[in-house]
């Protein structure tokens, strides 16, 4: 069973944000806590804290089983862009540059190994 976990607005661009992501998906969720413990980038500390929210949904939909028991990875990782504010700054002989300060969204869909090999068992037992 997998669980899900967002988080709205954050004030980093989506650019960003997707090169800690990349750093983290498909991994064990214990493997992607210590990578993102050591990444100097300033989105890893947020990410940290959503993927430790995602593993406590996956817990609180699964209250019989122990976290430190099944193998937990992390199944999706999607970063979208959020709302933009738009500033002016000033330029050069009177003119104005737009400053655009981006947000994003990211989604973190945790899983269980136990689960995706169930699943295969499934498919096969139905051909």
């Amino acid at each position: 069973m997998e669980a899900i976990a967002k988080l709205k607005n954050v004030s980093t661009s989506p650019r960003k944000m997707r090169l800690v992501c990349d750093l983290i998906r498909g991994k064990k969720v214990s493997q992607a806590l210590n990578v993102l413990k050591f990444e100097p980038k300033q989105g890893a500390r947020r990410i940290e804290k959503l993927l430790l929210s995602a593993v406590s949904n996956w817990q609180i939909k699964n209250p019989d089983e122990k976290v430190e028991d099944v193998d937990l990875y992390v199944k999706t990782i999607m970063v979208d862009s959020g709302r933009m504010l738009k500033r002016l700054r000033t330029a050069p002989q009177g003119r104005a540059h737009r400053i655009r300060k981006r947000s994003n969204h990211v989604l973190v869909v945790v899983d269980s190994f136990s689960d995706k090999r169930e699943d295969k068992k499934v498919k096969e037992e139905s051909k």
